[in-house]
């Protein structure tokens, strides 16, 4: 669900229709996610999986992270652009509901190459000394400052970072924000759009995208 989720479903038809069909493991991980989460609005959805996978298959990454598992639909996008030896590794902390991305990792091509680990992000953050290619967070909103700030030495010249829901329902207009969450995000938009080691673009795609490169 998105601050543009009320846009005419007939043109949400026509997109879909003139973008490159849904592989059938996504199909099938999106109609269980509707039929066995509370809130299956959470998945990346159609239209951010086919720009997440092709921003994957332009890089070409052999190293990703995933911040914000949930059923694993943007995990999937993702790993279709992975390197033959590249990996991914992606973190969440829902133990409840971690049977099914696991179930679908398995399923899936990338079975090898994805490394799912229940894991506070800040924690691993902190502990790694990896460097990534293509990050890609879509987790708890009243962190995304710090996670900017941990990541930003996880990367490389040419390092692709993609934060979700910056646009947090359109409540980013809100000039003196009382949800901590609204001003949070509205922190991270700062940060991404000051910081002179990158370079970034917010798209309008469902509930907005902060689309950064390291240069």
């Amino acid at each position: 669900m998105s601050f543009f989720e009320e846009k005419n479903s007939e043109m949400d038809r026509y997109l879909e229709n003139h973008a490159s069909a849904e592989p059938e493991i996504l199909r099938k991980l999106r109609r269980e996610t509707f039929q066995k989460t509370t809130q299956p609005h959470m998945i990346s959805g159609y239209q951010q999986g086919r720009l997440l996978t092709i921003i994957s298959k332009i890089l070409q990454p052999k190293n990703i992270l995933e911040i914000g598992t949930f059923t694993g639909y943007a995990t999937l996008c993702m790993a279709e652009g992975l390197s033959a030896d590249g990996k991914l590794i992606t973190l969440d902390v829902n133990e409840d509901l971690a049977y099914l991305p696991k179930k679908y990792f398995s399923e899936s091509e990338y079975s090898g190459q994805i490394n799912f680990k229940l894991q506070d992000a800040k924690d691993f953050l902190k502990e790694t000394d990896e460097v990534f290619d293509l990050v890609f967070i879509d987790a708890d909103k009243e962190n995304y400052a710090e996670y900017f700030k941990l990541i930003k030495p996880r990367t490389k010249s040419g390092s692709v970072v993609i934060f979700d829901n910056v646009l947090w329902y359109g409540k980013v207009l809100e000039e003196t924000p009382k949800q901590k969450s609204t001003q949070v995000i509205k922190e991270l938009n700062d940060l991404a759009a000051k910081d002179d080691d990158f370079e970034n673009l917010i798209l309008p795609l469902r509930d907005g995208v902060n689309l950064l490169r390291r240069k």
